[in-house]
């Protein structure tokens, strides 16, 4: 089971180059982003912490973008994976999309976790196009389409929403349509369903109550479908606590990862230290 960190950027405190640096420096094995474009004022979408329009962190409206943020981190480090937790893919071109994460993962020698989420905010959906009730089927086509631009020297799709004739793209990346694809949701049967069929693993919501008992339910739905290892699974936890991580690591988490406090980059890498002192003693 490895440790990685989650930074929530914005345009304020700590950047992302100095916080992936500081954590392969602290031996962290992984270091993700998240994405907004933007937050509409106006929303009938609730957030899943709140439960209604208010928002609990202001850096919702202020997040960095998640590629220019990972590329600036992949410059100043060489063996920490970089990856989003989780981006809209839904928001972009697939095309265009597929190309930026393309090019990160042939610079950063094939270091790209791909976070997804189907997007709760169904307001900022909307200001890009995207019909509320299509966006898992939408997700689901721009992974195909960007996969076949990964991994095929001609490249087509055809879809609801993705269409295009034969294609030449590159770079390819260095993992190939291998790119890992983790869905940032909740772990109910409906997503781990969706999960199973299209992509590689879970990552856990912050709210999420129930890892004990979902887990063994992912990796049954897993073998049932016939998919080949077991999935990838990181959590996304709030303080250390040993029985806890060791329950989790019995269980088949493959990875936990912390965020870092919205404070001054001094305190944020006091922080750091302190968490590396009580979890990688345990690697």
């Amino acid at each position: 089971m490895r440790f990685g960190l989650v930074l929530f950027t914005s345009d304020r405190g700590i950047t992302p180059a100095a916080a992936a640096a500081a954590g392969e420096r602290l031996g962290f094995a992984s270091f993700y982003v998240p994405e907004h474009t933007h937050i509409p004022v106006r929303r009938e979408a609730a957030h899943p912490q709140t439960g209604d329009a208010s928002l609990p962190d202001d850096r919702y409206a202020r997040t960095l973008d998640p590629w220019v943020s990972l590329s600036t981190a992949a410059a100043v480090t060489s063996t920490i994976r970089l990856g989003t937790a989780v981006a809209i893919p839904v928001e972009h071109d697939p095309i265009t999309l597929a190309k930026s994460i393309a090019s990160l993962d042939h610079l950063s020698g094939g270091r790209v976790n791909f976070g997804v989420g189907f997007g709760w905010n169904t307001d900022e959906l909307a200001d890009h196009g995207v019909p509320p009730g299509r966006r898992r089927t939408m997700l689901r086509e721009y992974l195909e389409a960007m996969r076949s631009l990964w991994s095929n020297e001609e490249a087509r799709y055809h879809g609801e929403f993705v269409n295009f004739g034969a294609s030449w793209a590159w770079p390819k990346p260095v993992q190939g349509s291998a790119i890992p694809t983790l869905v940032g949701a909740a772990g109910t049967d409906k997503n781990f369903a969706w999960i199973v069929r299209s992509a590689d693993g879970w990552i856990t919501t912050p709210g999420e109550q129930d890892i004990e008992s979902r887990v063994p339910t992912l990796h049954r739905l897993w073998k049932e479908a016939g998919r080949d290892g077991k999935p990838q699974i990181v959590v996304l936890d709030f303080k250390p606590d040993d029985a806890k991580l060791d329950r989790w690591r019995e269980l088949g988490v493959t990875e936990v990862v912390y965020g870092m406090p919205d404070k001054s980059e001094d305190e944020v890498l006091a922080y750091l230290e302190r968490l590396a002192g009580k979890l990688l003693a345990r690697l």
